[in-house]
């Protein structure tokens, strides 16, 4: 029997170089192949090029497993796709998360077509999630299962992925503990297995990211205003509501803010390069306790910052996800108009998953948490779960 061919995304870190050594023991022919995804080395952060040091690891790790091995050129399209998307985003004054949309649009697509094109039967990664297949109504279905390491799940990374897109993907390592995968790594004698987790950007490296966004977008000052907990528009009560989408939308619905609604305590050069819930570079001192950023307004280029990390501004019971954006991995389990799902859900990554429902109306999808959740952020993903099963995700409107 022939034996199935696999291509592993070899990205010179210890997890992918432990996943190719897995499905060698497992039988499969094994292909090595590296992604390099920026040219710009003007943007790293030091003079180090960390691409080309991956790429060596990677051909190392693929020389000492005797599998083929090679470099395939997609920055091109990660610029187009991933790079492009991010600033335009940034401007309009949301926070997009480019590693999963590196997963969605590179590496479970650009690079997997590449894979196929190679013969693959599959590609498989080094992420630290399971697959898991069931069959209903008489056919496979695929299921995106939360990894064995609760400190190193990243089955919230691989949210915006397909049905088509998992029946091709293997994920070896998802079984095991970050710790068992150095250990298969040293004991392997491979140059990976005491190199550090990469930081950054997916695939371009040590990036720092405002230098990297005030390439591209002109800093501008504007003012911060400091809001205070005792703002009138914090106290709202909860009204009679006329319907059920009413009070959706009303938990849903942040806080919009004036110039008026705080003091002016310093100026910054650009809202565009901030996110809410940031705490770090805003360089004001002086308060009792650290400032946060509550919004950004990029129109009036004005940052709303609040004291300390219960201020009533940072937190919101609930978010809307518009129809286009609402996306299912389980698409058997989709919502009709009006029906409900409870589920656990997180809008970032390594986040504890909190209880919360789904919501499906004619016009979009809300979740509504059980707990008031801090810095809920237009532009990053939501992704809902049941027991370690992700289910679906979407991008926070």
């Amino acid at each position: 029997m022939k034996k199935k061919r696999v291509v592993v995304g070899l990205s010179g870190g210890v997890d992918s170089s432990v996943a190719a050594f897995l499905l060698k023991e497992q039988g499969y022919e094994v292909i090595g192949l590296f992604m390099k995804n920026w040219h710009d080395d003007s943007v790293t952060i030091s003079d180090e090029c960390p691409w080309l040091e991956d790429s060596n690891d990677a051909m190392l790790v693929a020389q000492k497993l005797d599998i083929p091995f090679q470099t395939v050129d997609l920055s091109e399209q990660y610029k187009e796709r991933i790079v492009k998307y991010m600033f335009h985003e940034y401007e309009m004054g949301r926070t997009p998360n480019p590693d999963v949309l590196c997963n969605r649009e590179i590496k479970f697509d650009v690079f997997m077509k590449i894979a196929l094109s190679l013969g693959a039967d599959f590609v498989a990664t080094g992420h630290y999630c399971r697959k898991g297949t069931i069959v209903r109504d008489g056919k496979e279905v695929y299921q995106l299962l939360a990894g064995k390491d609760p400190n190193k799940d990243q089955s919230y990374f691989l949210c915006q992925l397909s049905q088509q897109q998992l029946s091709k993907t293997l994920f070896p390592v998802g079984e095991l503990l970050k710790p068992e995968v150095r250990k298969i790594a040293s004991e392997e004698g491979l140059i990976t297995a005491e190199k550090r987790d990469s930081q950054g950007l997916c695939f371009i490296g040590k990036v720092r990211l405002p230098e990297f966004l005030q390439q591209q977008l002109a800093p501008k000052e504007g003012v911060i205003v400091e809001v205070p907990a005792e703002f009138e528009g914090y106290k709202r009560g909860t009204p009679n509501f006329a319907s059920e989408e009413e009070k959706l939308k009303y938990y849903s619905e942040k806080t919009n803010y004036a110039r008026s609604d705080g003091k002016v305590i310093g100026t910054h050069q650009g809202a565009h390069y901030f996110t809410k819930g940031q705490r770090k570079g805003l360089a004001v001192g002086g308060t009792q306790e650290p400032l946060f950023v509550l919004d950004t307004d990029v129109k009036e280029n004005v940052i709303y910052t609040g004291q300390g990390k219960t201020h009533p501004g940072l937190y919101r019971k609930g978010l809307y996800v518009t129809n286009e954006e609402v996306h299912w991995i389980r698409e058997d389990l989709r919502l009709a108009p009006d029906e409900t799902m409870e589920v656990l859900a997180r809008i970032r990554y390594r986040q504890p998953l909190e209880k919360a429902t789904l919501h499906q109306t004619v016009s979009g999808l809300y979740v509504i948490f059980e707990r008031p959740q801090s810095a809920i952020t237009e532009g990053q993903f939501v992704a809902w779960y049941r027991d370690d099963e992700l289910l679906g995700s979407g991008v926070i409107a």
